[in-house]
């Protein structure tokens, strides 16, 4: 459609809506901005924070009769405090640490917080009613606004900028800011740096909370309502300059105002048009200081083991042949796909150093793949499988040959925001079933043989390709290729001067990860017979990042042991009734306050604190027995 074919009361509608999505867009994002430009923390705790304020607000009118009013202040009060609370027994303990670190904490907390409300108040949606001196409408003449709406517009964008003038144009925010740059010698002319960061933090928190009691009304109450939000709230810190205030405000109103425009000329694309600006302004922009540091806390803790292959081997087939006695084969079925699928990420994260949100684009494309291509093509098992992993590799290639030059957050939004756009092309695409899926795609012979439909020769199919897939993951971090990653994991500069193109190692990193997730998402569809929008959700990609970090980043047998403990806990929620989101939040915040190294590192850290121990005493016993 035409722009200019538009009627004119339908463009202003659009224009009003998008500028309000816009002013609650600016809240969030000025907080965001703020808590990053003061803490270096990225928040991802904010959307929790967002929905906390709502869910106050609601409680306090359901529970104590307090109206929208006194919600306003007291409800980002609440929120605040709690946000003291979390700055003070959490993230102060990370403030000298590398990004992830505190991206996974704060991701960690938001998903406790939400699976804590969702448990306790369930999924259903609560309505928030206008305070009622704010009901009716606003005549302007050329357009009519509807009273409460005029009122967001106007207070969203009066904290805006009250909060930026107070951080460019007051002495407290020229203390702020001192003390983001040089905090021991702000410190020494007696300012409290710990409680101005606190502060800070609450700050942040309680312009998210405050942005909630407003959208309550518009949007209803929802535990899931700051969810995917805070995806595209990220997205516009991103374009508006991660710390910069000003820059969030006129990146959101901007952006709110093309979800608009976009909603008029092509509805279904309103839901990406954030994630192709993003991705636009990251593939042209420089990273600056965030690069710094990105991923040094999460490296190699402990390297792929020199074992002999043969012994290896024998022991990995025992144990994959006697766990069937014990576990049904369709549990150790999903549990080696999710290995398989944690330990390519682990090759691009933990022997690469390159953190990457858009891993469910490559497990799911492969799952899509095999999916259309046995139920669509009747193509046999190993014709899909195949399928999966060219499409996901050719997937890889293009996203890859695009991103691998940014670097420490700009490359995990980047891939972030085109995991997004897939994720849109895979909800519109007519083969892809929209949201339900592809199903029914049967299992089929391999090899106009074996006959997967028995549990038992699935399962040892499944077995093999892990291991082969394993076995090739060893190879190539023991090989020259992968000590040039290890090495431009640790300084990628000097990698560079040595005449050694850093990017092509990276880019090809990316497409081995890409294929070995598609083989993942490939096995998966032949396992359950079916592909969804699940398999390509952000939150896939979470589960990748979960299952490594929790396993050992860089280890060799750290993707399969965080893949049975998360399996493991996803299974025992379930059974109780409890969101999984509860238990990947306290996964997230057990490894990055007390096993950076994961289960693996934790495991290697005991056994060798025992052998210093044994050693230490059995030298005291040699001098003694000398001394004699």
């Amino acid at each position: 459609m035409n722009i200019f074919d538009i009627p004119p009361a339908v463009l202003e509608g659009q224009l009003l809506l998008g500028i309000i999505n816009g002013c609650f867009y600016a809240l969030l994002s000025v907080g965001l901005a703020l808590i990053f430009g003061m803490l270096r923390v990225v928040n991802f705790a904010h959307g929790a924070q967002y929905m906390l304020g709502a869910f106050v607000a609601w409680m306090l009118l359901q529970y104590a009769g307090v109206g929208f009013w006194w919600a306003l202040l007291l409800a980002p009060l609440a929120v605040a405090l709690f946000a003291v609370i979390l700055e003070r027994t959490m993230l102060s303990r990370i403030y000298a640490e590398d990004h992830v670190t505190g991206l996974l904490l704060t991701l960690g907390i938001g998903l406790v917080i939400e699976g804590t409300v969702r448990f306790g108040f369930g999924n259903a949606v609560r309505p928030y009613a206008v305070p009622s001196v704010l009901s009716g409408i606003f005549d302007l003449g050329f357009m009519i606004v509807p009273r409460y709406r005029g009122f967001v517009v106007a207070a969203s964008l009066a904290l805006c900028v009250v909060v930026w003038l107070i951080i460019e144009k007051t002495r407290l925010g020229a203390y702020l800011r001192a003390a983001n740059e040089n905090p021991t010698l702000v410190s020494i002319f007696g300012i409290n740096v710990p409680r101005m960061m606190t502060l800070t933090y609450a700050a942040g928190a309680g312009l998210a909370a405050v942005a909630g009691v407003i959208a309550a009304p518009i949007y209803q109450v929802s535990p899931l309502m700051g969810q995917d939000l805070l995806i595209v709230v990220f997205a516009i810190v991103v374009i508006g300059g991660i710390g910069s205030i000003f820059g969030s405000i006129v990146a959101s109103l901007a952006l709110g105002i093309a979800e608009g425009v976009t909603r008029i000329v092509y509805p279904e694309a309103s839901a990406i048009v954030v994630f192709i600006v993003m991705a636009l302004v990251l593939l042209v922009r420089s990273e600056g200081r965030l690069q710094e540091r990105f991923v040094s806390g999460f490296g190699s803790v402990l390297p792929f083991p020199r074992i002999p292959g043969p012994w290896l081997a024998a022991a990995v087939v025992l144990l994959l042949a006697v766990l069937p006695t014990f576990v049904p084969a369709v549990t150790l079925m999903k549990l080696l796909c999710y290995a398989l699928f944690a330990a390519a990420f682990n090759l691009l994260f933990g022997v690469a150093g390159l953190l990457s949100f858009g891993n469910a684009a490559f497990f799911g494309g492969g799952a899509y793949a095999a999916a259309i291509a046995i139920k669509e093509w009747g193509a046999p098992p190993e014709v899909a499988l195949l399928l999966a992993v060219i499409f996901a590799a050719a997937l890889g290639a293009a996203f890859g040959f695009l991103a691998v030059r940014r670097k420490g957050i700009y490359f995990a939004m980047v891939t972030l925001a085109f995991a997004q756009m897939f994720y849109f092309f895979c909800l519109k695409f007519p083969l892809t079933g929209g949201e339900d899926g592809v199903q029914g795609a049967v299992r089929g012979h391999l090899f106009g043989v074996i006959d997967l439909r028995s549990d038992t020769m699935l399962y040892a199919v499944v077995a093999v390709v892990w291991i082969v897939a394993q076995a090739s993951i060893w190879r190539i971090v023991h090989s020259p290729f992968g000590n040039v990653l290890s090495a431009i994991r640790d300084d990628e500069s000097r990698v560079a001067s040595l005449g050694i193109e850093p990017a092509h190692y990276k880019w090809m990193t990316f497409v081995l990860c890409a294929a070995l997730s598609g083989l993942a998402g490939g096995m998966k569809t032949i396992v359950f017979e079916f592909a969804t929008l699940a398999d390509v959700s952000w939150q896939a990609s979470g589960d990748a990042v979960v299952m490594t970090i929790l396993g050992g980043a860089g280890t060799f047998l750290g993707p399969l042991a965080g893949s049975v403990v998360y399996v493991t806990l996803q299974s025992l929620v379930t059974r109780f009734d409890v969101p999984a989101s509860i238990a990947t939040g306290l996964v997230f915040i057990l490894c990055v306050l007390a096993l950076r190294g994961g289960l693996c590192g934790f495991v290697v850290a005991v056994f060798r604190r025992v052998t210093v121990k044994r050693d230490l005493a059995m030298r005291n016993r040699e001098e003694t027995r000398g001394a004699r």
